[in-house]
């Protein structure tokens, strides 16, 4: 199976007052196509960094990120974010107010002739059992419904990774382990790459194939996640585990 992200002994950070701060340091790590990965870390370990690394909106000093056949992040490379082919889904959901979530999932997809965007949005909207509720505007939307349209706005696009950023932190208890069963099959059904940043190892091990544990901008561990779990036991919190 081919791998659809491939970072090899990554290094990012930023000169500050001080000099150069080291934010991750030599990571690597890989997902074949279709594959769902889980980095867990707490706040500061670079889990958000690497995401936006591997989006395009931080540069790589040491090392290579490559999405499918292209290396799109090097010292001598850095590919734009809009070339990337990289869907984003944040804790915020980050949904136009002004629009409608029909609206809302066709955003990306402008440049497509308008029968082609309306039936891509009717696609989208179908898969995460939305169909009836386009016309609606977030603030008329619960939370798992902004979610979901927030889901279908980054599949729309059909991005050859799909990166998730605590996309459930801002639930309760119930509905978050709801949403992260819910929206694991539907990118299982969409057979869509993806990886997932939280500092919650129950909610990692429910939503990945894969899962890494982060410490201090080194990866721990990265691991099939039944055998992450035998490694360190799932607690609800960040996990940790050794290589």
């Amino acid at each position: 199976m081919s791998a659809a992200l491939h970072i090899e002994n990554l290094a990012l950070g930023y000169d500050g007052r001080e000099g150069f701060k080291t934010v991750v340091d030599g990571l690597s790590l890989e997902l074949a196509a279709g594959q769902i990965g889980c980095l867990l870390g707490p706040s500061g370990c670079g889990k958000s960094t690497l995401l936006r690394a591997i989006a395009g909106f931080e540069h790589a000093r040491r090392g290579q990120i490559r999405i499918g056949n292209d290396v799109v992040s090097s010292p001598r490379q850095h590919t734009p974010p809009e070339r990337r082919h990289v869907g984003l889904m944040f804790q915020d959901y980050a949904l136009f107010p002004h629009l409608s979530a029909a609206q809302n999932v066709g955003f990306g997809l402008r440049r497509l002739p308008a029968a082609e965007r309306e039936a891509r949005v009717a696609e989208m909207l179908a898969l995460v059992g939305l169909a009836d509720l386009g016309h609606r505007h977030p603030h008329e939307l619960s939370g798992g419904q902004q979610q979901r349209i927030a889901l279908a706005r980054a599949l729309a696009t059909r991005p050859a990774l799909l990166l998730l950023d605590e996309p459930f932190s801002s639930l309760d208890g119930a509905s978050r382990e709801r949403l992260t069963l819910e929206v694991r099959d539907m990118l299982r059904a969409a057979q869509q790459t993806a990886l997932l940043v939280t500092h919650n190892a129950d909610e990692g091990a429910r939503f990945a194939d894969f899962m890494g544990a982060m410490d201090a901008g080194r990866l721990a561990s990265w691991h099939p996640t039944d055998q992450a779990l035998a490694i360190q036991p799932s607690s609800g919190s960040t996990a940790s585990g050794q290589p």
